[in-house]
């Protein structure tokens, strides 16, 4: 077996030199294709492969037999086919061989590309292989690879393909094991599907085979499927196959040959330290071989705590939680274990090293995850935690609450000691309980305090203009490490107390107060940072348009905008306009919670384009500052009707909504206040670091100033003194731009990899086709869908229902010309929820691969009150 760098010929050298029972073979290098295809005149195909549009599949697939019929008509250099012919006599004479592909784009950690080039297999004499040899080249452009690549972004002069030469197993049983379950995640369980004769009837889904699962440490078989195996392909004598339809029959494995299956599995995943898809045959002597193998690409990472812990562990995605589906940049994290630290001891926990983060703190696809382990096992836990979720994030709650029932989670504590030892003295230290009976006796001192707050971060913020880099990073640290929690206890209680109140009138007035009828009291809330943000763009808007601006902005491409924006060539409305608001607003950002993402007073495109879209409506009813008044007064209206129904009770009934509602009204809206000013710190923060990226490069020991934001703390500190950290940042960013491609990110994952979500649930199935979440905000509306991955430079016509992993703050613009909006994420009172409430737009939220099951165009009924999404 010749070894090559790269695809299954390499795992192949490997696993034979290993000791694992790997057929005879050879392969041809990669440099073999390329020296092959040098005078076949390939480079101007592949050129036009890379600039056609990934979704014009048409012209892909013209351009793919281009590519296939030029590498067909090329002639197999002499000394290739000598070679070849050689190392086939070496395998014995008329040996039946396999003749597969192995491309260098193969098994990509964010893409396996498992089928999208051919295998031959029962080839037998020389100039047969030869001549499969050649047909493995040419699949490297069949119209599915072509696909493939172009939609994974891999520039296709970048490919080339190896070709592993095996020995065929005469297979009576064959098929596919993987060593870790690709559906539910879980690591060292075993999954084989099997069916008699040669695996190709597997691999390529033309049988039902049978299937098993099997706990890898215990040899235990967990699951037992079997299929009715009508189809078998056998090699015929002299070369090539058939396939033989047949009745159903039995296993075609005994439960020892399936442990063995397992058994080799475990062996392949320790060669390789990753969990593995496998192929493998059993011949007429009974004896096992392994004839592939690949890591298997779509298991999410298991997730790293801060601190080990010994047993199961369950954890919760925090990003996901704070709408962030994207991964997080290195000194993200390291802010984010910084201020999860200062948290913690706050609460009264140790923490040995607060750069390292808290016990719970967890990262996995450099993604925040929190340890919810000790919640699962306290009554005190199970009693909070879920209920927060059930308004966050609903479908958590549900995935919690089942986790309940296992018994690796049962209850280890029922007292309620240890949460009033931690977050009494919180309460008191930061006055909690002084700011909510304020807030309730005296509104007026409690929102004027509030307004200090955000005056003291501002003076804590600055730095002097002389500070030296070690002097930016000390003030990062301090600012990250004890200012940012403060924050929160400081404003909390007052969103806190508006939506006590409403709770409390529901409570009061029962089933005479609908679901409905609440929730319009907190539409049109004052007091809402995020609400104002956004109807301040729309009134520039309107300022452009009004002074003829808006024939600029019609004409013109949102980077040629931006561009313009930056000479200071804009219009006057729209050039001073624009730097009003981002002067106020600039600190802002999508995925703001990363200090690595750049702000809007960065790259303004967002805004940009979100100021075109407003400038595209022309319906002076669906103006949103129009529907924000109407939902106000609508508000006030809905909140006499509920004090009234409570006055029929008794007039102290009456004049306890009154009050209730009237904090709802002057209080609910302040939610969005904590995350405001924790995002204006990180907008200073990020200043600070980008100062220091500057000195960083002008030193030599970066490449850019930007390239800040792929190291943490401690490393900006060594580069400052003196070490290089060119190599350490190129491999971050290589790491970085790989999970980006990661659509799927867990809600909840367990330490031995399991995703719960993918396990089967109680409760009656969702109607054929409909999507079914968290009811969000009530109404209906029918419209076209628009899915949208990243607001940034997104087009949304004015009525489109919107479709989105999840949203944050940056999305919110948006929201003033949606009819409706579907999320992935969230729960009754997630950001985008609460949002769409107050702009009186029908949403569903939680609703599981929305963005996948869905496509721009798709006409959609969403019914906001039942949390249906209905196709069609």
């Amino acid at each position: 077996m010749i070894a090559l760098v790269g695809g299954k010929a390499a795992n192949l050298g490997e696993l034979a030199r290993a000791q694992l029972p790997v057929p005879r073979g050879f392969a041809l290098t990669t440099a073999a294709y390329r020296q092959a295809m040098a005078p076949a005149g390939l480079g101007e195909v592949l050129a036009a492969i890379g600039t056609t549009d990934p979704t014009d599949l048409a012209a892909l697939a013209q351009l793919a037999g281009r590519a296939r019929a030029l590498v067909l008509a090329a002639e197999v250099p002499p000394e290739i086919a000598g070679a070849v012919r050689s190392a086939y006599s070496g395998l014995g004479s008329g040996v039946a061989v396999a003749v597969r592909s192995s491309a260098t784009a193969e098994d990509l950690p964010f893409a396996s590309f498992a089928g999208q080039q051919e295998t031959y297999l029962n080839i037998v004499g020389a100039d047969a292989v030869v001549a499969a040899v050649q047909r493995c080249w040419a699949s490297l452009w069949t119209d599915r690879a072509v696909s493939y690549r172009a939609a994974n972004g891999i520039d296709p002069a970048d490919v080339a393909l190896a070709v592993v030469v095996q020995v065929m197993v005469d297979a009576v049983a064959a098929g596919v094991l993987f060593t870790a379950n690709p559906v539910t995640g879980r690591r060292r369980e075993a999954v084989i599907d099997a069916s008699p004769g040669l695996g190709e009837a597997v691999v390529s889904g033309a049988v039902n085979p049978d299937h098993y699962v099997v706990d890898s440490p215990s040899g235990r078989i967990l699951e037992r499927r079997i299929g009715d195996k009508r189809l078998i392909i056998r090699p015929l004598p002299g070369g090539g196959t058939e396939s033989i339809e047949r009745e159903a029959s039995g296993p075609c494995l005994a439960d020892s040959q399936i442990q063995a299956l397992s058994r080799l599995g475990a062996r392949v995943e320790a060669h390789y330290r990753s969990p593995q898809d496998t192929e493998w045959a059993i011949d007429g002597a009974g004896t096992l071989w392994l004839t592939q193998a690949r890591p298997i690409t779509t298991l999410y990472p298991q997730p790293v705590r801060s601190l080990p812990a010994e047993g199961a562990r369950v954890y919760l995605c925090f990003s996901l939680a704070q709408g962030l589906t994207r991964p997080l940049t290195p000194m993200g994290l390291a802010a984010l274990r910084l201020i999860a630290s200062s948290i913690a001891r706050t609460a009264g926990f140790e923490v040995p090293n607060p750069r390292n983060g808290p016990a719970p703190y967890a990262e996995a696809g450099q993604r925040l995850f929190v340890d919810l382990t000790t919640v699962a096992r306290s009554r005190v836990g199970r009693d909070i935690v879920p209920r927060v979720f059930d308004v966050m994030e609903a479908r958590s709650a549900v995935l919690l609450r089942r986790l309940f029932d296992d018994p690796r989670f049962s209850l280890r504590s029922t007292s309620r000691l240890p949460l009033l030892r931690h977050v009494g003295p919180v309460l008191v230290r930061a006055r909690v309980p002084e700011t909510a009976l304020r807030a309730m006796f005296r509104p007026a001192a409690a929102l004027r305090r509030v307004e200090g707050v955000g005056r003291r971060l501002d003076a804590d913020l600055q730095v002097p203009a002389a500070a030296t880099a070690l002097q930016r990073l000390d003030h990062v640290e301090r600012i990250l490490s004890t200012e940012l929690f403060q924050l929160l206890p400081a404003i909390a209680p007052l969103p806190a107390l508006g939506f006590a109140g409403l709770g409390l009138v529901r409570k009061m007035l029962g089933e005479k107060a609908s679901k409905e009828e609440l929730q319009a009291v907190i539409r049109g809330l004052p007091n809402n940072v995020t609400t104002e943000m956004d109807l301040a763009l729309w009134r520039l808007a309107q300022r452009i348009r009004a002074e003829d601006a808006g024939r600029a902005f019609g004409g013109s491409t949102v980077a040629e905008l931006v561009a313009a924006y930056r000479e200071g060539s804009l219009p006057a409305a729209a050039q001073s306009g624009l730097a009003g608001f981002l002067d106020h607003y600039g600190h802002r950002a999508i995925a703001e919670i990363d200090l690595g993402m750049p702000r809007w007073s960065d790259d303004p495109t967002h805004i940009v384009g979100v100021l075109v879209n407003y400038l595209r409506l022309d319906r002076p009813e669906l103006a949103p500052d129009r529907q924000f008044v109407q939902a106000a007064r609508d508000a006030e209206a809905q909140v006499e009707a509920l004090v009234a129904k409570a006055a029929h009770k008794s007039p102290l009934h009456g004049r306890i909504a009154r009050v209730a509602l009237a904090r709802t009204r002057q209080f609910a809206g302040l939610r969005e206040l904590p995350k405001y000013n924790i995002v204006v710190a990180l907008g200073a923060v990020r200043e600070q670091l980008a100062m220091v990226g500057a000195e960083l490069a002008a030193a030599g020991a970066i490449g850019a100033a930007d390239d800040v934001f792929f190291l943490d703390l401690v490393e900006a500190r060594s580069g400052l003194a003196g070490t290089d950290l060119h190599a350490l940042v190129a491999q971050r960013r290589e790491d970085y731009a790989l999970e980006l491609r990661r659509r799927h990110i867990p809600r909840m994952l367990l330490s031995d990899g399991t995703e719960p979500e993918s396990l089967p649930g109680p409760g009656p199935a969702a109607p054929e086709g409909t999507l079914v979440g968290t009811p969000a905000s009530a109404g209906s509306v029918t419209a076209a869908a628009r899915v949208i991955l990243d607001p940034v430079g997104a087009h949304l016509e004015p009525g489109e229902i919107l479709v989105a992993p999840s949203t944050d703050p940056g999305w919110t613009p948006l929201f003033l010309t949606a009819g409706g909006l579907v999320m992935e994420m969230g729960g009754a009172n997630s950001h985008g929820a609460v949002v769409a409430r107050e702009y009186g737009i029908p949403a569903v939220v939680g609703v599981p691969d929305a963005t996948l099951r869905i496509a721009t165009g798709d006409h959609l009924t969403l019914d906001g009150a039942a949390g249906t999404v209905i196709p069609g």
